[in-house]
């Protein structure tokens, strides 16, 4: 018998254009991500760096050689890096405790109080900056590093108890009970059991908050005053210089910089956490 034959679906032309055009949006919307991204390699690389998209006519590091140095980059990157680590640290602490009893414990304000959680969310930061550097200035914590590290850490608490929660409702809360069987309490089975199985949801919010304090220029320009405390989201302007003359290849070679160490902490969070986690096997029998 001859083999059947195998009917071909064909495409039909209003398919084709509808991807040709989605196609198209997504190749627009890379190139407004890309472009940027290139005058900032190519600027980073030219000794004669513009505000415009060109090749070098010369390759060279002068000014990554201009920018490494302890005043203008080492010390406000090792800011950073206290800020940011310190707010994220506190935070993610902070939003596991506040998380726990409204994700095992059923209550009557646990509904409004997760919808005053998100009207903060809804503040911008700009409202409240007045009455905080006013509280600042009464008790005397202006240009103290921990003291921004814990209102930072309060900014960004609201959106963290949100992400903690919904990674905490994910836990069965049988383990749970079967270490409360065995006399664990609860802060007990909070640490060894649930922490560690929302280990990559904690390290999403660990990095969530940790590159938003990495970029916030508002609060440090504020609250720090020494220029041998302020980040490095603070320091960036020192290459803007007056009468608006700006080092455009050193700017290029410190925001490259800038941009490495959230790099590598995305990349070491996301290999040491894993991309998921399953609960099969937690219990047996």
């Amino acid at each position: 018998m001859a083999p059947r034959a195998v009917p071909t679906s064909i495409a039909s032309p209003r398919k084709d254009v509808s991807a040709l055009v989605s196609n198209g949006i997504l190749i627009v919307i890379a190139l407004c991500f890309l472009l940027p991204l290139a005058w900032l390699v190519l600027a980073s690389l030219d000794v004669k760096a513009s505000y415009q998209t060109q090749l070098p006519a010369e390759l060279s590091l002068a000014n990554f050689t201009a920018v490494l140095t302890p005043g203008l980059t080492f010390l406000p990157l090792w800011n950073s890096v206290l800020l940011s680590g310190g707010t994220a640290i506190v935070t993610v602490v902070a939003s596991v405790l506040a998380a726990y009893p409204l994700s095992r414990y059923t209550m009557r304000f646990n509904k409004p109080f997760m919808y005053a959680i998100l009207f903060g969310t809804c503040l911008p930061i700009t409202a409240i900056m007045v009455p905080v550097y006013s509280l600042f200035v009464r008790m005397n914590l202006l240009d103290s590093l921990p003291a921004t590290i814990f209102f930072m850490a309060a900014t960004s608490l609201p959106m963290a108890i949100w992400m903690t929660k919904n990674f905490m409702d994910s836990v069965p809360i049988s383990l749970e009970e079967a270490a409360w069987v065995d006399g664990a309490s609860a802060m007990n089975a909070l640490r060894r059991i649930v922490v560690p199985l929302m280990r990559p949801g904690l390290g999403v919010v660990f990095i969530f908050v940790f590159i938003q304090a990495w970029g916030n220029f508002f609060v440090p320009f504020v609250l720090l005053l020494s220029p041998g405390k302020q980040p490095a989201a603070v320091s960036i302007y020192s290459f803007f210089g007056q009468y608006g003359a700006i080092a455009y290849g050193q700017l290029a070679a410190f925001s490259v910089l800038y941009s490495v160490p959230v790099i590598l902490l995305y990349v070491l969070v996301s290999r040491g956490m894993g991309g998921s986690f399953t609960m099969s096997g937690a219990i047996k029998g």
